[in-house]
């Protein structure tokens, strides 16, 4: 506990870090602020359908939750930063196919700065999309009473002001990773996450002790298991195997040169290379089944629509485990470029001991590679569908649930990883090198 204290004050000593820190909250503030305003023309006292509807549709509480419940309160951020990240897909995506994108990734800062550009635009037509979709969601759900406007005036002042309420909470992200700490559109995202946890979590402790339900040693249980899973997330995100790599040093000696032995380093594969973007990537395809299926009234539709609109359904999940495995290894091509690995040992004087620079080193990244990926895309899958385990197993709330894995948790363990790490960074060139020994990476 001391070294906890120990580190906070080493923290907060820092004046560049602290801020960082305090400028980071308060954008965070703001964001959290703007989350509770809600949309013009809409009677707040009327937002019990809409939030009933969306606790009792676990898509729907999975789009709320990302949005720390604007979604649900009909707020001006109810899109959240979710048309940006979206966008920030497309555009990876586009990278892998379109030429004049993948030209830009190779030019250095000018060339992202162009891409920043062009996914910035690209969120405003997201929005331009989204906006009327969650806009008829509003019609649908609540009462007409509700809407204190004709639709003639509260359509466009509504799609004006969710749209500015996007751009905004994505230029506040942005201001967050130029002059804060840690990213700043995943930083909102985790506190739109975490905004809903103590409410998942009192609803929990409610049934299980005071309707009796299990009663405090069964919810004692639960918080046991969820500091497991938490543990294992921290793994998933940290494990790697290290590939060695020998430098050779160039020294002159009696006016020859000569190559001796430098040091010895390593590669670093991650066991998860692609993150939580496997999870996003197929979260995003799994929602245009029911979207498609939404428009007609067949007895095979509507069957459809109840397997890809509830992500506790087993069927569901079977389908949501497969698509994550393959998005692991999709992701993680595009993204760990073995190739180029290979060709930067290459000149820079380095090779792996007992394979040949070039293209030898990179069919043998590509080997161990696609070695570690299977066991890390299998584990990322159990993670993601451990909520549905959990729900039936133990019978929990489902907002509960939705805490113990999912895209939620990784993103949670994820950003926060990052950004300790960021700070670890300030800490350890102020020396403060204690830090690093407690927070070695396992090897795996």
């Amino acid at each position: 506990m001391k070294k906890i204290w120990d580190t906070l004050r080493a923290v907060w000593q820092i004046k560049e870090l602290r801020t960082k820190i305090l400028f980071t909250l308060s954008l965070i503030l703001v964001y959290r602020f703007g989350a509770q305003v809600t949309l013009p023309g809409i009677d707040p006292t009327q937002l019990q359908n809409l939030a009933q509807q969306a606790t009792g549709n676990p898509l729907l509480d999975l789009l709320n939750q990302f949005t720390g419940g604007a979604f649900a309160k009909a707020s001006v951020f109810a899109l959240g930063v979710m048309p940006y990240i979206s966008a920030s897909i497309i555009v990876q995506l586009m990278g892998v196919a379109v030429p004049y994108i993948q030209k830009l990734q190779k030019s250095g800062e000018s060339g992202r700065k162009k891409i920043t550009q062009l996914t910035r635009y690209l969120t405003l037509a997201v929005t331009l999309i989204q906006g009327p979709g969650y806009l008829y969601n509003l019609h649908t759900i609540l009462p007409r009473e509700a809407f204190l406007l004709p639709d003639s005036l509260f359509i466009p002042t509504a799609m004006i002001i969710l749209s500015t309420g996007t751009i905004f909470a994505m230029w506040l992200g942005e201001k967050i990773t130029d002059k804060g700490i840690g990213n700043g559109i995943s930083i909102l995202i985790m506190i739109g996450i975490l905004a809903r946890l103590p409410q998942a979590l009192f609803q929990e402790f409610t049934a299980r002790v005071t309707n009796q339900q299990g009663g405090l040693m069964l919810f004692l249980f639960e918080m046991v298991v969820w500091l497991g899973v938490i543990a294992i997330s921290i793994y998933l995100v940290r494990a790697y195997r290290p590939v060695p790599v020998q430098y050779a040093r160039r020294n002159y000696t009696g006016g020859y040169e000569k190559n001796i032995f430098g040091s010895r380093q390593y590669i670093p594969l991650k066991l998860n290379a692609a993150g939580v973007m496997p999870i996003i990537f197929a979260q995003a395809i799994m929602f245009i089944p029911s979207l498609l299926v939404s428009f007609s009234d067949a007895e095979w539709a509507k069957k459809i629509q109840n397997i890809f609109g509830n992500i506790f359904d087993p069927w569901y999940n079977v389908v949501f485990f497969i698509m994550i495995v393959v998005f692991t290894y999709f992701y993680t091509a595009i993204t760990v470029q073995t190739n180029q690995i290979a060709e930067d040992l290459k000149r820079s004087g380095g090779f792996i001991p007992g394979i040949r620079p070039g293209t030898q080193t990179a069919e043998y990244l590509d080997e161990i590679l696609s070695k570690i990926t299977l066991p890390g895309a299998i584990f990322l899958g159990l993670i993601a569908i451990l909520p549905i385990f959990v729900y039936h197993l133990f019978g929990m709330q489902q907002s509960w649930a939705m805490f113990y894995g999912g895209t939620s948790l990784l993103i949670i363990v994820g950003v926060a990883m990052d950004t300790i790490q960021q700070i670890e960074a300030y800490l350890l060139n102020r020396h403060y090198d204690e830090l690093l020994r407690t927070g070695r990476r396992r090897n795996i």
